[in-house]
């Protein structure tokens, strides 16, 4: 898998807990690829995008770096990305 649709993958990393949720995330304009804001739920991330998801009152920017057929526990879900603010100054 190559590609995946961005609702579906911010659901399998556990961005969100529901699909619906990160529909609705996309579609109010909390969510940036690569630094343009992308409102369509169904355009297609790739290995390497940097995703920026304002959240609650925290953005968290994770960079894409793998992909799920299916909704796994966290362990799982963290393999499909890679947090850029947790890395060492």
């Amino acid at each position: 898998m190559e590609r995946q649709r961005l609702d579906k993958w911010l659901w399998h990393a556990r961005v969100v807990k529901a699909r619906t949720s990160a529909a609705a995330l996309v579609e109010a304009g909390h969510v940036r690829i690569n630094g343009v804001r992308e409102t369509a739920p169904g355009h297609s991330v790739k290995a390497g995008d940097v995703l920026t998801i304002g959240l609650d009152r925290t953005v968290r920017v994770l960079k894409v770096i793998g992909f799920a057929e299916r909704r796994g526990d966290a362990s799982a879900a963290r393999v499909l990305y890679d947090d850029l603010q947790d890395r060492p100054e």
